[in-house]
């Protein structure tokens, strides 16, 4: 993380709340300044309901169905606060914009988009997901409720790390750690005195048992992040899960560590 003690709120500041490269997320928006003078416009994408959002810090928030609601990729929600939309009102492009991107029309807000208006029919069958996950959503006590999922979720995979010697979180620092994107380095000395890309391979063996045993899918670091685990702990999965993945991560390690070990033989 940097050191968000230098940000210059009096400029417009472009973040996302929670990486879900790194495992990492904002704590808070302390360091977003009350009377900015520029505008904090936020990807929320895997942060929302499962974390707390300082709305009133935030002028332009964008998150998508799938992250937070588990539902389909390529939908997404805009929220804009009153100081965003000032800026939309009052702003004039250098440039033509595509029909897609425009917000103004006659220099006031196109209101009718966040009414439900569109450019094409979207697909109602995602509309309705989406309504569904809220119900649910509502459900499980609603946005405490949701977020409370996600802290539980996290606190099992704490846990398990705090008593397996083979296994770090790759956020060092505690308070910045995500309970939703969840990422893993592989720290046992056999597997860090490799080579790069050897370690690399090891945790992608790991990966390809997993998936091959049904346990695990998908579970490998982004390909621009560090080599290791990254796992989805949102509000939409279940604790008993991953208290029933953490043995088959355990038992992958364990196989890949015995061969290379026959290997080195």
């Amino acid at each position: 993380m940097p050191d968000l003690g230098e940000v210059d709120c009096d400029r417009d500041v472009v973040f996302t709340w929670n990486g879900t490269t790194s495992g990492v997320r904002v704590p808070n928006a302390d360091w977003i300044a009350a009377d900015r003078k520029g505008l904090t416009i936020c990807d929320a994408t895997s942060a929302a309901f499962a974390q707390d959002l300082d709305f009133p810090k935030l002028d332009v928030v964008t998150f998508s169905w799938q992250k937070a609601l588990g539902g389909e990729a390529a939908h997404g929600v805009l929220i804009l606060s009153p100081r965003a939309v000032a800026r939309l009102e009052s702003y004039k492009p250098d440039r033509p914009l595509p029909k897609i991107f425009r917000l103004t029309k006659g220099d006031k807000l196109l209101a009718e988009v966040f009414d439900g208006a569109t450019i094409n029919t979207p697909s109602m069958l995602c509309i309705e997901d989406a309504i569904d996950a809220m119900e649910w959503g509502l459900e499980q006590g609603g946005l405490k409720g949701l977020q409370g999922r996600a802290d539980a979720n996290f606190e099992v995979l704490a846990d398990w790390v705090s008593k397996t010697d083979w296994v770090a979180f790759l956020a060092k620092d505690e308070a910045n750690r995500s309970n939703t994107s969840v990422c893993f380095s592989i720290v046992d000395p056999a597997v860090t005195a490799l080579a790069a890309n050897k370690q690399a391979a090891f945790a992608k063996a790991m990966v390809a048992r997993l998936d091959q045993a049904g346990a695990a899918y998908d579970i490998g670091a982004y390909k621009d992040a560090p080599s290791g685990l990254r796992i989805w702990a949102g509000s939409t999965i279940e604790a008993d899960d991953l208290k029933a993945l953490t043995p088959w991560l355990d038992f992958a390690f364990a196989a890949e560590k015995l061969a290379l070990t026959a290997d080195a033989a």
